[in-house]
């Protein structure tokens, strides 16, 4: 990593990164702006933006956002929001701390069997209307909701993008996640509502007049439009069908999505243009151009270089390696999206557990997995789905800055890391 191009890259990567941290202007300039500058140091080119695999735009990720926003954008249309909001709140009796445990637990959930990014498009806009009814704070709700969507997909295969990664390169299976992950992604739920009940005390102020309103409301009077809504309820069950299905169809998630959303716009009366409309395409430009710009620092080798660094620091020692492994991944995929830095990391971390004599606990892979997952909540940019529910709370304008989601992520994320670090050492050391 001795060339101009490396440091350039490097160079580039911060910049963009302060200008996004600090706000001097918006995310979506300080990502394309940061894009276009790797392009034109020559740190990455066309085909490796566009078409590689490896260091490219992820294409999936995009076109799964994409299509699960066009679903989102045609069920809103029916009322469904509205209902999910007076239901939820009459359930937890306007109390606004149980209103945020409860969305946390459903989040959790849903993004185990979902995957994080598809959960939080279905669940922030009930959250919207929820804060709405009851006149709360919305950035506690939404930041408390993207912190559970990562948590909860650690718990299985498809709940988060790494994990699907490391499943293919470990030949793990569906029930190997849920055996090994899913307990302690339950634990951390419990300690995220704990957590919340303390960070967020000073939002939960509970406003008797409007508790009374909306308990005196009938959910089934929100709905609008009950044949569009049977339709895409159908569409929703068959895509999370599709995403369910995913070994034995081979399908990606993002096909799954598009053929959803294209089947809902056909057989609907949703106008194509208005379903469009609801596309964060912000959003989806600010995915773009970080993953060139991460893509740049793989192209250059600065990437590969932090990884073998990493690997030199663990050496053979399977406790301090698993260890490292876990805080380095929590570190690093708050600063890079988890997605491509799983991807370098994987191949590094086949080479440690061979040399290691291959562990047939795959602690390694665990520890790999669980700092990538976590880790992506220290900041708001470290995952997917923390993009875009700040890309969901701008359009509505509500806007949750970049430190207004890190300073809370960074706590869960140290608290949920060190928990995790505790998990491994008892379940894979001090039990084994």
């Amino acid at each position: 990593m001795n060339d101009w191009q490396s440091w350039a890259a490097i160079v580039v990567f911060v910049g963009a990164y302060a200008l996004i941290i600090t706000e001097k202007i918006h995310r979506v300039a300080a990502a394309l702006g940061g894009a276009g500058l790797m392009l034109a140091i020559g740190a990455t080119d066309d085909k490796s933006a566009f078409h590689s695999e490896h260091s490219g735009i992820d294409w999936n990720v995009i076109f799964l956002l994409m299509g699960m926003m066009m679903i989102v954008g045609v069920l809103k249309k029916t009322g469904l929001f509205e209902y999910l909001a007076i239901w939820s709140v009459k359930r937890a009796r306007a109390r606004p701390f149980r209103v945020m445990v409860m969305l946390i637990v459903i989040t959790a959930v849903a993004s185990a069997l979902l995957d994080n990014v598809t959960t939080v498009l279905l669940i922030a806009p009930v959250t919207l209307l929820v804060c709405e009814r009851l006149a709360l704070p919305v950035a506690p709700f939404l930041i408390a909701e993207v912190l559970a969507s990562n948590i909860g997909g650690t718990a299985t295969l498809v709940g988060d993008p790494p994990n699907i990664i490391i499943a293919s390169r470990a030949g793990l299976t569906f029930n190997d996640f849920l055996v090994h992950l899913a307990p302690l992604s339950a634990l951390l739920i419990l300690a995220l509502i704990a957590l919340c009940r303390v960070l967020f005390r000073k939002s939960f102020q509970y406003d008797e007049a409007r508790a009374a309103e909306v308990t005196e409301l009938e959910e089934r009077e929100a709905i609008r439009d009950p044949r569009l809504l049977l339709q895409g309820l159908i569409v929703l069950a068959l895509v999370v069908a599709g995403f369910v299905l995913h070994p034995v169809l081979h399908y990606e998630p993002s096909i799954v999505a598009l053929l959803g959303a294209g089947l809902l716009v056909a057989v609907s009366v949703a106008e194509t243009g208005d379903v469009l409309g609801e596309v964060e395409w912000p959003t989806l430009a600010f995915f773009a151009g970080l993953f060139i710009m991460i893509g740049g620092l793989i192209e250059t080798g600065v990437i590969g270089e932090v990884s073998k660094a990493l690997a030199q620091a663990i050496g053979d020692d399977e406790l301090g390696g698993s260890m490292v492994l876990l805080g380095g991944s929590a570190v690093l995929s708050g600063i890079v999206d988890n997605i491509p830095y799983v991807a370098t990391m994987a191949p590094i971390t086949g080479d440690l557990v061979t040399a290691m004599g291959g562990s047939g606990d795959h602690v390694m892979w665990w520890a790999l997995a669980l700092g990538a997952d976590l880790g992506g909540n220290a900041t708001a940019i470290g995952a997917s789905a923390n993009v875009v529910v700040l890309g969901i709370a701008e359009r509505n304008r509500t806007p949750i800055s970049f430190w207004q989601f890190t300073k809370y992520g960074l706590v869960v994320t140290a608290v949920t890391v060190l928990i995790s670090a505790g998990y491994v050492w008892l379940r894979y050391f001090a039990l084994a």
